[in-house]
């Protein structure tokens, strides 16, 4: 899932980004209000960390404003500051959940995956198709109720075309949702994921089968006579 944290303590921004990658989350990083606004511009996201003491401003008055505008991502908020007026305030301002610093990653990553359930909550976050099923909040796929293991990569390319399965998904699209813009990308980066997606659901008779359209970008479908 991608993610966006706004934090300027670098122990933390060279951390938390470790730990979230290898738990199947894209991570963008960025140090300012100014440059999460930037971020929010050219990027979507599914899940929010916030810092409130920045170097241009009070991260609460930026949720705020993201409220207002109607952007409704789940922000988690993160602070030293152990005051219950301030955490009603936060609350009250638009964030999903608070996590006192410091904290352990182990219980960053949990409060992330209860926020996401939260958030999704009013409908089934499982996502079905054919005879695969997918979680996006825990992570994990299964074909014909078995377990199908994959890298975080694969994983990410396999949720975006799941999520606009039966429609072409452009390749642009696709690199943008599944890298963080620090990632460093070869030209075939995607092309290998691909192949390396297509022969997990293949080795393990997965009825979704990705097609390429050439010029453009890919298609989740089925196999013939299969029904989603």
């Amino acid at each position: 899932m991608r993610t966006l944290l706004v934090d300027h303590h670098a122990d933390l921004t060279h951390t938390v980004p470790v730990a979230l990658a290898e738990n199947g989350f894209a991570v963008d990083v960025v140090g300012s209000l100014d440059q999460a606004s930037s971020a929010f511009s050219c990027a979507s996201y599914e899940i929010l960390l916030l810092e409130l003491a920045l170097p241009d401003g009070d991260g609460l008055d930026w949720l705020r404003q993201l409220r207002s505008e109607g952007h409704s991502v789940p922000a988690l908020v993160m602070s030293n500051l152990d005051d219950l007026d301030k955490r009603i305030a936060i609350f009250n301002g638009g964030a999903d959940d608070f996590l006192l610093k410091p904290f352990s990653t182990d219980e960053l990553i949990a409060r992330m995956r209860a926020v996401l359930r939260r958030s999704t909550q009013k409908t089934d976050p499982i996502i079905v198709f054919g005879n695969l099923h997918f979680d996006p909040i825990g992570r994990e796929v299964s074909v014909a109720d078995q377990p199908l293991r994959m890298a975080r990569r694969e994983l990410c390319i396999l949720e975006h075309l799941l999520n606009r399965a039966g429609r072409i998904v452009p390749r642009a699209q696709l690199e943008d949702h599944i890298y963080s813009f620090n990632d460093e990308i070869s030209g075939n980066a995607l092309e290998v994921g691909i192949y390396r997606l297509r022969g997990h659901l293949c080795r393990s008779g997965a009825t979704p089968r990705i097609t390429t359209v050439r010029g453009i970008g890919y298609i989740l479908e089925l196999t013939d006579g299969v029904s989603a």
